[in-house]
């Protein structure tokens, strides 16, 4: 996040987009309605009407993938009716005129088209947005699980640069991250292109730095991403993973090709249970859980926070550093830790953002990096007056539809996301017996009009089907969906949404897969 989490009370216009926040991230959903008590407007764009949308002043229920259309009509409104902020556009960015140009074309008719939404609802969010002294855009995985995520993302940054709602309290662009230390995993390097700081493994300079801190000879090639590490696992490329703390066979797209890659290489798992994936591997590492080691966590708006053991971690599960550090040194390294605190020692002499954080400054409260020095009180907001890169940047993008589109053997778009009684992949949450009496199995969300055109009666188990398999699950009739879109949750492996969605079409930056659009049939069962 470029701005903290208190900040969204203190936003005039919050502009919400692909993150059904009250049931993903509770604590900022419940922010982001104390924001709206106090006069805070909102704006909501997603395919489902959530709960954030009854106290949207403009909710866009807009069609499954076509984000990047919607943030250019807004911005063809906003520089068309000279709402754009001309003196922080001159001062503190670039290119912006080949984005106006771009934009000229998406016209809230046009695109109201493209979205299935109204014209006017378009131009009334661009307003609200445009004409808040503080505006905040806050995001999640429903923007960036696509073939153009990266480029939902941008267009979004094009709104913010537009209206100059960037290095300011209150405004901002405002990813939540998808799990708890998401943050913490990539400012640690665990990404394919990066060092810890996100400092590029193919800069001689940046190698050298770590070669000599590390006292190794490093590579300087890009690795891979999960989807190719597990397309390479399938066809013997990959000879040994090692995965920690996830469960692709229920979380990632396309269940079935995930397996074959699994079971075709030498599987290593370090979890805290017995997972989906787990059950698959050659060897599984007993890992400690939260409450059972100490460490630190980094949180959405970047906040290094301590955490404590409290109880002893069970049999023969170790904390995460300590399973690795033995591991590495039987593999030759002979490199001896302590304790967690001595390996964030080390982390401040290498991660530049981290180099004035040390537990004593946070044995209570978190400190916000960048904090370069122990006497910085950390960063609560990015690109204060400036932009991290210097000039703030433009990024024309135009819309793309998604990769896989309803047809005649398809008709229906089916996208993903959470509920708020399950966590993820239901690792923890499903031995919980009351949050399994609340959220008890998987289902699929179908218009009442679509479901009486199938003979479909709420509650009862239908068949669903994609060109990657097919499962069953419990019809819930809602219309909180459009007739020709339906939803699932991607929590249980039993009726699994995954089975069904598409890992084969790849964001060309990121290559993350599109998650969120598939297109699917729904049958009843006779």
């Amino acid at each position: 996040m470029t701005n903290g989490i208190t900040e969204v009370r203190k936003a005039d216009a919050i502009f919400l987009t692909g993150s059904n926040t009250t049931e993903n991230h509770p604590v900022i959903g419940a922010q982001i309605k104390q924001a709206i008590k106090n006069g805070t407007k909102l704006i909501v764009a997603d395919p489902r009407e959530i709960e954030l949308a009854k106290y949207a002043e403009v909710f866009l229920k807009i069609k499954p993938g076509t984000s990047i259309a919607l943030s250019n009509a807004m911005m063809n409104v906003i520089i068309g009716e000279g709402l754009h902020d001309e003196d922080f556009i001159k001062e503190r960015t670039e290119n912006f005129d080949e984005v106006a140009n771009l934009v000229k074309d998406y016209t809230p008719e046009k695109v109201a088209e493209i979205c299935g939404v109204d014209a006017e609802d378009i131009r009334k969010a661009a307003r609200i947005y445009a004409e808040a002294e503080r505006g905040s855009i806050v995001y999640c995985m429903g923007i960036t699980q696509h073939h153009n995520g990266t480029e939902n993302v941008m267009s979004l940054s094009n709104l913010a640069l537009a209206t100059g709602n960037l290095g300011k309290e209150g405004t901002g662009v405002n990813p939540l991250r998808g799990q708890n230390n998401v943050q913490g995993a990539c400012d640690m390097g665990a990404l394919p292109n990066v060092f810890p700081g996100y400092q590029p493994v193919n800069k001689p300079e940046i190698v050298e730095k770590f070669e000599k801190a590390w006292g190794v000879t490093l590579s300087k090639e890009v690795g891979l991403t999960i989807p190719e590490i597990v397309h390479g696992a399938e066809h013997g490329d990959i000879k040994v993973l090692y995965i920690m703390g996830e469960n692709p066979m229920v979380s990632d797209p396309d269940t079935a090709h995930v397996e074959k890659g699994l079971k075709n290489t030498f599987l290593v798992v370090q979890d805290i249970f017995l997972t989906e994936t787990a059950e698959l591997a050659d060897v599984v590492l007993p890992a400690a859980s939260f409450a059972e080691k100490d460490g630190t966590f980094i949180n959405s708006e970047r906040r290094v926070q301590r955490i404590r053991k409290a109880v002893d971690a069970p049999g023969v599960a170790k904390s995460d550093w300590e399973i690795l550090m033995e591991l590495m040194n039987k593999l030759g390294y002979d490199k001896k830790y302590n304790s967690a605190e001595d390996i964030f020692e080390e982390i401040r002499t290498v991660t530049p953002q981290y180099a004035g954080i040390t537990y004593g400054r946070i044995e209570e409260v978190g400190i916000q990096w960048p904090c370069p020095t122990e006497d910085h009180p950390g960063t609560q907001f990015l690109h204060q007056g400036k932009c991290a890169r210097g000039a703030g940047l433009f990024m024309p993008v135009s819309f793309s539809p998604s990769g896989e589109l309803s047809d005649e053997d398809y008709p229906l778009v089916m996208t993903t996301g959470r509920v708020l009684y399950q966590y993820h992949t239901r690792t923890m949450t499903g031995k919980t017996e009351g949050i399994n009496e609340k959220a008890p199995e998987s289902f699929i969300e179908i218009h009442p009009s679509l479901a009486e055109e199938l003979g479909i009666e709420d509650g009862e188990m239908v068949k669903v089907s994609s060109r990657r398999g097919e499962i069953q699950t419990k019809a819930k009739l809602t219309d909180i969906v459009s007739e020709k879109v339906v939803f699932m949750p991607f929590h249980w492996a039993e009726g699994a949404a995954n089975v069904l969605t598409n890992g084969s079409v790849l964001d060309k930056y990121s290559k993350i897969p599109e998650l969120k659009v598939c297109a699917v049939k729904v049958n009843k069962i006779s």
